[in-house]
């Protein structure tokens, strides 16, 4: 039982990383038309925020430094250092005057964010028990949602502060960070980790080179599914987190608490279903039919808000349909299965890649996504996203893996044979 409680500790000591990460994209986002307005921002100093920030380059570039440090060094290796390098960027954030201020806080917060994530997926995965991995990465998905749903509910009062409350926030995740960074210093190494380290030592062992990533068909097909999901899923939302606020404004003319309190809304839903379908069903139900479901949600979802009159009906609708799929999202799914589908001594350079990609992707989109809402118009630009969503289902429908109940090194021996 002590085991098992301390486990469950070190599970959400590792998850409040994912809090802080996505608590860093929305702090920004609640506040986004109070920084334009004090800065006197135009769309391309809005979009470069975006594009380095903590979902764009910034956190890409992060990523490629975390995951091979991960690797050489251990996952315990990056929760030395990473939140002391996330706390500068957000206190640079808090105390911004001008815009060169606010935008090298927002490209260090990136980087680190995206250094911590392959260590931190990596983590919830190797530590889980064969029948338990959804569970456990699902706590980390559930604290990720946790965040803008906190600070959502928070911009509905602070907002009346103007950029002060959104000042206030960025410190509160400075103390977050902090207290984190303190409990994230007492956890254990990760077992599978520590493992594969004393086999290396082996007299006779040859280390498998990085590029077997893309030599090997299984890790080929791996890549695509989880790069694949993972990059065309975020790219929507990684938009949607980060101007969703702007488009309830500009697009339903909703003042800044009712907009607020829609994507509180939408988090809220994420959650309760993140524990209800990921948690406590993910290693038990058929995934390839999980994450079907939630795609085809998304895809509805968005249809309504492209199409529907714009009222509080389509709205909250947009808000159910979006909230329940995204707690069963690609971000769950790639999380679980780039852990199970890559070898353990590359596992963290393969995630840093695609994480990389990721959210380069969205760093790439967002220079551009508020002229092209305002040259297509909202209509045109959302049957992009939807276009988008469509081929990410497509690709889970083919490639989708069946690994439910088994160890991380039943399924590297099932996947790789003679090569394991």
């Amino acid at each position: 039982m002590s085991d098992k409680k301390n486990n469950f500790k070190e599970t959400l000591t590792v998850s409040m990383s994912n809090f802080l990460d996505a608590g860093a994209i929305v702090a920004g986002a609640s506040g986004l038309t109070l920084w334009m307005n004090f800065l006197h921002l135009d769309d391309m100093a809005l979009g470069l925020l975006g594009a380095v920030s903590a979902n764009g380059f910034g956190a890409a570039l992060g990523a490629l430094i975390g995951g091979p440090l991960a690797d050489k060094y251990g996952r315990k290796f990056i929760y030395r250092y990473d939140l002391l390098v996330y706390m500068i960027g957000v206190a640079l954030i808090a105390l911004s005057m001008n815009f060169p201020m606010l935008l090298v806080g927002y490209i260090i917060t990136g980087i680190a964010v995206g250094a911590v994530v392959p260590a931190s997926w990596s983590y919830l995965g190797e530590q889980a028990s064969a029948g338990k991995r959804c569970a456990n990465i699902g706590w980390g998905q559930f604290s990720w949602g946790f965040a803008p749903m906190t600070i959502f509910i928070l911009s509905i009062f602070l907002n009346r502060l103007g950029l002060l409350g959104n000042r206030i926030m960025f410190g509160m995740l400075f103390a977050v960070a902090l207290i984190t960074w303190i409990l994230q210093q007492q956890i254990q190494e990760s077992k599978i980790w520590e493992e594969q380290k004393e086999k290396e030592k082996e007299e006779g062992y040859v280390k498998a080179p990085t590029s077997e990533i893309f030599t090997i068909k299984a890790n080929r097909q791996a890549f695509i599914l989880s790069a694949g999901i993972y990059t065309l899923w975020n790219l929507v939302a990684g938009l949607q987190g980060y101007f969703l606020p702007y488009i309830f404004t500009k697009i339903g003319n909703l003042n800044n608490i009712q907009s607020n309190a829609l994507n509180a809304f939408i988090w809220f839903m994420t959650i309760l279903f993140t524990y209800l379908v990921f948690i406590k069903k993910g290693d038990e139900w058929n995934r390839k039919i999980v994450f079907s479901v939630g795609c085809i949600m998304e895809v509805v979802a968005w249809l309504v808000l492209v199409f529907a009159p714009v009222g509080w009906f389509s709205l909250i609708f947009f808000d159910l349909l979006w909230g329940i799929s995204a707690g069963f999202s690609a971000q769950c799914f790639f999380a679980l299965w780039s852990v199970e589908l890559f070898k353990t001594q590359y596992r963290g350079k393969a995630q840093g890649i695609i994480f990389f990609l990721v959210r380069a992707g969205v760093g790439v989109i967002s220079l551009v996504f508020p002229t092209m809402l305002t040259a297509l118009g909202f209509q045109k630009t959302g049957m992009f996203l939807v276009a988008v969503l469509i081929i990410q289902l497509i690709i889970g429908l083919i490639y989708t893996p069946e690994t439910r109940g088994m160890s991380v090194y039943e399924i590297e021996e099932q996947r790789y044979g003679n090569d394991y």
